[in-house]
């Protein structure tokens, strides 16, 4: 049987030129900027066009461009081939789809009709699940199949924040570079969301702080330093915290050796390689840290690569419904807008 695997990413500017556009497509989104389209297009317009020329700074420091893309080609070339080496009944094909740049959508569906494939699962690489990432991925690929008539048995694999080979994936990296640090502070960083996003019931951050609970379960260090925080706010609303610049700031000040983890981010772009490694590694050095270690995203990580692919091959262990196959660990009842407890 022939299936296909969209792996959703968010996506990143090709060259300098498609940072605007690119902005304007993340703004235009429902699920960022939740207002009818007549006042989001023009809203996400000024946005964009706002933030566009301190945006190219950044991608001027990755040469340009975003790596995303590349890199979860890489991802998808290593998961293709643990799936079709792991089995011999099924023939599996990876398929990427970006939400704000290409390949879009709209573009991939007609690779994927072309393919022909008996099922279609989507994979987010994105371990926990928030409306605004995964969320808007499955709709917008969902909104497309039903654009071009396409009706296929098609799963879904909305998060995995306390997958086994998903902790043990990240416990791995940590250790490799903790090993023989002494007075170090473990900061573990994912992007935050505005707390009015939470309080509608997104399961995000309830999701990541599972995720670093595992970990640190996992670690098994004794009187282990750690904290979780949240990066990259933006804008005049109130985001979740704690914001990872105070706790960079408050930690340098005191000695501590600041390790870095970015626990949501499962692909290096421009908030890992711009914003952990060079901003915040300015940040902890303003404030008198003298040694800064970034733990790498997990990339092509045998164990996270592992994660997924068994996700896939055992998804009927997690079956919620039909079309359904989330985590063992479901989230609280009050968190509405976990595809669990809100699926259409």
């Amino acid at each position: 049987m022939k299936k296909a695997i969209i792996l959703f990413n968010l996506g990143g500017p090709d060259k300098l030129e498609n940072v605007e556009p690119f902005l304007f497509n993340l703004f235009n989104d429902p699920a960022i900027l939740n207002l009818p389209s007549l006042l989001r297009y023009p809203l996400a317009k000024i946005i964009s066009n706002r933030r566009a020329p301190i945006a190219k700074k950044i991608y001027e420091e990755l040469g340009g461009s975003s790596p995303i893309l590349k890199l979860t080609e890489e991802q998808a070339v290593a998961l293709e081939l643990s799936l079709n080496t792991k089995q011999e009944i099924d023939q599996y094909k990876c398929f990427i789809v970006m939400r704000c740049w290409h390949p879009r959508a709209t573009e991939v569906i007609i690779d994927v009709q072309n393919y022909k494939p008996e099922e279609i699962i989507l994979m987010p690489l994105y371990p926990q699940y928030s409306a605004a990432t995964s969320g808007s991925s499955i709709k917008e690929w969902k909104d497309v199949c039903k654009k071009n008539k396409y009706k296929i048995k098609t799963s879904t694999i909305c998060c995995y924040p306390t997958d086994k080979n998903f902790i043990q994936a990240h416990s791995k990296e940590i250790t490799k570079k903790i090993k023989n640090i002494t007075n170090y502070k473990l900061i573990f960083s994912a992007h935050g969301l505005p707390e009015k996003n939470i309080k509608k019931g997104d399961p995000y951050q309830w999701q990541v702080e599972q995720s670093v609970k595992k970990i640190v379960e996992n670690l098994n260090i004794n009187n282990l330093d750690w904290i979780l925080s949240y990066q990259s706010r933006v804008g005049p609303l109130k985001w979740i915290g704690p914001s990872t610049d105070d706790i960079i700031i408050e930690n340098s000040k005191m000695g501590k050796h600041i390790i870095l983890v970015p626990i949501a981010f499962v692909s290096e772009h421009s908030e890992t390689l711009v914003e952990l490694d060079i901003e915040y590694k300015k940040l902890a050095q303003d404030h008198g840290c003298k040694h800064y270690t970034r733990i790498p995203a997990l990339g092509i990580n045998e164990e996270f690569i592992k994660a997924m692919s068994e996700l896939i091959l055992k998804k009927e262990e997690y079956k919620f419904n039909e079309y359904l196959y989330p985590p063992k660990n479901k989230c609280p009842s009050n968190l509405k807008k976990c595809p669990c407890l809100n699926y259409e």
